[in-house]
């Protein structure tokens, strides 16, 4: 099949945009000029009626799974108190009365207005149901809160312990209900397993639903711990027969050396990928929790809560023996750090698996957020990837200062230092903590504003990127990270063809207005896969 896209707008790469562009089985044979790209004969010539086309997006750390289910599951976002949580979880179960535990996720009691700002617990959510099991997850997904029903059916008590997790206790000396870090996994074993169908369905419905929005790649954790096989089952059953054009690239977890000792020796030793829709992929670990949450590893206390540093989910010699473990079989790792704690650990671990200094399997970090310059520094001279989220200033902005103080606040978030010190970045959404349409995300990258619209002017504003390096950290950048630099990311011949037309310029319209943006059409490997219609 051959097709030629002419008069159009097309990035090709920072202050360099073309006409038309000839495409042949998929892949970019020739860009250029209208005049010259109709000289090629083709099958379909498509007139693009001067619209912007842009490389498709590449979201370099994600849930994609997760996605799928928060679309079926009672979704608390909206929430503005305890008694909307309360009021939301009632009516979902009202029009569900057919489920055996109720699932929910989303909420964040720093967008309480009314009430208490609080932690939701175990009391809260009784007063929705004692019948059956409740598990909430908070939106950063480093929290989750069972109600009685469902700490009664685990059988745990004041003494339960999880190596790397949390369950608080209440102050009549019994668990409230809140599970951090590695005990979510606890609380979350309370609810009925999906069988492979539903998974399936899931999964589907957020690939197309990321490819609405102009995705073209994932990056995503969605495969973890002992029962790893189950979920790989399902999305290679998806990918062997077709059923989806999104490309996917695995990020699996294994907090625990022996579960990822087992993957080694049985799926990366025998599991076959094609390396162009479905990736091997990359291991994904987890230093601490979230900003939010406070957990997230800090050097020193939080400003607004002394006394804590946050948790630590892998110790400094877990972290390491992991690290080493995969370097020694040619494994990358990446690794979620969000407290300056956390990423002064992680760029230790990496630095320790190196030979002069060389990051040949490019580790990389997940979310950096709160860094001090000297770590910057490290990361670019290390050149060490970061997978960051623009997105989280919508919310974090609002409490970074209180958490963690002004001066430190001064270099987190430092997307353009980083970029200008040229290590490699990219940009991704970590969905469903965010929405992964990337338009809102690449809008606070270039004004860092939230969405809405303050503070005004941007949060530390010299931090602020100019639209084409955040759409190349978006690209090229995340096929960096996957070792597909050379295959996917550009609109150059060579290249796949994976791109989008948007419905208005990025380059031009108001910066305020960038996430607003539609995507009209999607294509992948040479085919549109989405149109706006």
């Amino acid at each position: 099949m051959k097709t030629i896209l002419k008069n159009g707008k097309i990035y090709v790469k920072k202050n360099h945009f073309q006409e038309a562009i000839f495409i042949e089985n998929g892949i970019i044979q020739e860009i250029g000029t209208n005049e010259n790209i109709l000289k090629n004969k083709a099958d379909n010539i498509i007139d693009l009626q001067r619209k912007t086309v842009l490389p498709g997006f590449n979201d370099s750390h994600m849930h994609l799974a997760s996605v799928g289910d928060a679309m079926t599951s009672c979704n608390l976002t909206s929430a503005k108190s305890i008694n909307e949580i309360i009021l939301l979880g009632r009516i979902f179960l009202e029009q569900n009365k057919e489920i055996r535990a109720l699932n929910g996720r989303g909420w964040n009691q720093d967008y309480f207005t009314t009430g208490e700002k609080r932690m939701l617990n175990r009391h809260d959510l009784d007063r929705i149901t004692t019948e059956i099991p409740i598990v909430f997850e908070r939106v950063c997904g480093h929290v989750s809160v069972g109600n009685t029903k469902a700490i009664e059916i685990l059988g745990i008590n004041e003494t339960t312990v999880v190596d790397g997790g949390v369950i608080e206790i209440g102050s009549d000396g019994k668990p409230n209900g809140i599970f951090n870090e590695n005990a979510i996994h606890l609380i979350q074993s309370v609810l009925p397993k999906k069988n492979d169908n539903e998974k399936e369905n899931e999964f589907l419905k957020a690939a197309n639903y990321a490819l609405s929005v102009g995705i073209t790649s994932v990056q995503s954790c969605d495969i973890a711990n002992k029962d790893f096989i189950n979920m790989l089952r399902i999305i290679k059953n998806i990918y062997n027969n077709k059923k989806v054009k999104l490309r996917y690239g695995i990020q699996y977890n294994f907090q625990n050396i022996n579960d990822f000792k087992k993957y080694i020796e049985t799926e990366f030793k025998t599991g076959t990928y094609d390396e162009k829709f479905l990736s091997k992929g990359t291991l994904k670990l987890f230093k601490d929790g979230s900003l939010g949450a406070r957990t997230a590893l800090m050097l020193k206390d939080y400003v607004d809560d002394p006394g804590n540093k946050g948790v630590e989910a892998l110790s400094d010699k877990q972290l390491q023996d992991l690290c080493n473990l995969a370097t020694e079989n040619g494994i990358r790792v990446i690794t979620h750090a969000i407290g300056d704690g956390a990423v002064e650990s992680v760029i230790n671990a990496y630095s320790n698996t190196m030979k002069n200094n060389q990051n040949s399997l490019r580790h990389g970090i997940v979310h950096c957020q709160i860094t001090n310059i000297e770590q910057l520094k490290r990361i670019a001279e290390l050149h060490i990837p970061v997978m960051y989220q623009p997105i989280f200033l919508d919310y974090d902005n609002k409490i970074m200062e209180s958490r963690i103080g002004k001066d430190l606040a001064k270099t987190s978030y430092a997307f353009n230092t980083l970029y200008k010190l040229e290590a490699p970045i990219s940009f991704g959404t970590d969905s469903p903590v965010e929405d992964c349409n990337p338009f809102p995300n690449i809008y606070c990258a270039v004004t860092r504003q939230g969405i809405d619209g303050n503070p005004r002017g941007g949060f530390n504003p010299s931090e602020k990127m100019e639209v084409a390096d955040v759409i190349d950290a978006y690209t090229i950048g995340s096929a960096f990270n996957e070792f597909k630099e050379n295959f996917k990311g550009r609109l150059t011949p060579g290249y796949v063809a994976d791109l989008i037309v948007l419905d208005k310029d990025i380059f031009t319209i108001d910066t305020d207005k960038i996430k607003d943006i539609k995507v009209e059409k999607t294509m992948v490997n040479g085919e549109f896969v989405y149109e706006n219609k």
